[in-house]
């Protein structure tokens, strides 16, 4: 069985004691939940306990159950330097990207709390610091319709809970509205938006949805086996949300743009050789897909792609359709009608 597999029904488990906190919850009661055995549920009760949480059996009605100890977590103000309190304070500023996430109430639940535990001349003082330091963080999706958010709050509910799910998506590459039957193994927040990572049974391969253009989202009872674990770096290759195979690019910048370019790490797999003229040439294994051609256009004339080919024709492309949308004697009608790159064999499990 994936490991993945271990590590949500444990979380079922902290969730289950922690709903349960004044009565407890029995090993049965949790067997059956996660469909295991009772000798699998006392394995991962004593791991959760190595990992530090505070769980405990209680013998005080003759039959054990298990809950969790308020008063540890209680004391987890006192593990944290004033330091430390300060700067998780000030940090609020830094997860204003989750902002679109399920997790936003709970942010803001947390962030409260710590609050309480700063006397107010300590958060004046904090409140000051945004205006020495500050983030600006990148563009965010805005939910195209108002269950947004419900649906989000699902998807995160079958992930961990391995329930399959019935969907009604919008797909960009087909241009209309499919169902599907999906395995949700994760949720990965990258570019702005929520992607759910899924199994789809009838391609028997991963998929990639954007969140926001999930229209409907049913869960059903059945609950599924994960066929793979879903690998920590699935979009390694990738400068977004990707899953293709890498190629080697390679990408001139000119001298004027080369101090800008070297400043930044944009992807791990680059490495840079300085020209005698003051240009670079920076070298990636990544995959070809929007993501990178974005960025490549981004820096306009004062980047080249010297290879591979069909990358350089496809950034070449583009910038001749780009010119031709500006050319007052061509016709807006023309315009819209001109042909654009078909972008799906470029974006493989993404749907």
């Amino acid at each position: 069985m994936p490991r993945n597999a271990e590590v949500v029904r444990q979380w079922t488990i902290l969730k289950e004691i922690e709903a349960a906190r004044l009565e407890g919850v029995t090993i049965d009661t949790l067997a059956r939940l996660c469909k295991v055995t009772t000798r699998t549920i006392r394995r991962d009760l004593d791991a959760l306990q190595e990992a530090g949480f505070p769980l405990y059996d209680d013998h005080s009605d003759h039959k054990t159950r298990w809950k969790l100890n308020g008063q540890a977590l209680k004391r987890l103000e006192t593990t944290f330097s004033l330091a430390e309190l300060s700067a998780l304070y000030f940090s609020r500023t830094l997860v204003e990207c989750l902002a679109g996430t399920p997790f936003q109430s709970d942010l803001r639940s947390a962030f409260d709390k710590l609050e309480g535990v700063l006397t107010p001349r300590m958060r004046q003082f904090l409140d000051r610091l945004p205006t020495v330091v500050a983030v600006k963080g990148g563009a965010w999706r805005t939910p195209e319709h108002p269950k947004q958010r419900e649906i989000v709050a699902r998807l995160l509910e079958a992930t961990l809970e391995h329930r399959r799910a019935s969907m009604q998506y919008h797909s960009l590459s087909s241009r209309r509205v499919k169902t599907y039957l999906v395995d949700p193994y994760q949720l990965v927040y990258g570019q702005g938006g929520l992607y759910l990572t899924a199994y789809v049974p009838a391609y028997g391969a991963i998929r990639t949805f954007a969140s926001e253009r999930i229209s409907e989202l049913t869960l059903l009872e059945s609950r599924f086996e994960p066929v793979e674990d879903v690998a920590s770096d699935l979009y390694a290759h990738s400068m977004g949300i990707h899953d293709a195979p890498p190629e080697s690019i390679e990408i001139l910048f000119t001298p004027e743009a080369a101090p800008y370019v070297r400043e930044r790490v944009w992807h791990p797999t680059q490495t840079i050789k300085e020209e005698p003229d003051g240009s670079m040439t920076m070298s990636l294994s990544v995959c070809n897909d929007p993501t990178l051609r974005s960025w490549i256009l981004s820096f306009g004339r004062s980047a080249r792609v010297m290879a591979p080919e069909t990358l350089a024709r496809q950034i070449r492309d583009e910038l001749d359709r780009a010119r031709d949308a500006y050319n007052p004697s061509r016709p807006e009608s023309d315009i819209n009608r001109s042909p654009s790159p078909d972008p799906r064999p470029l974006m493989r499990g993404l749907s």
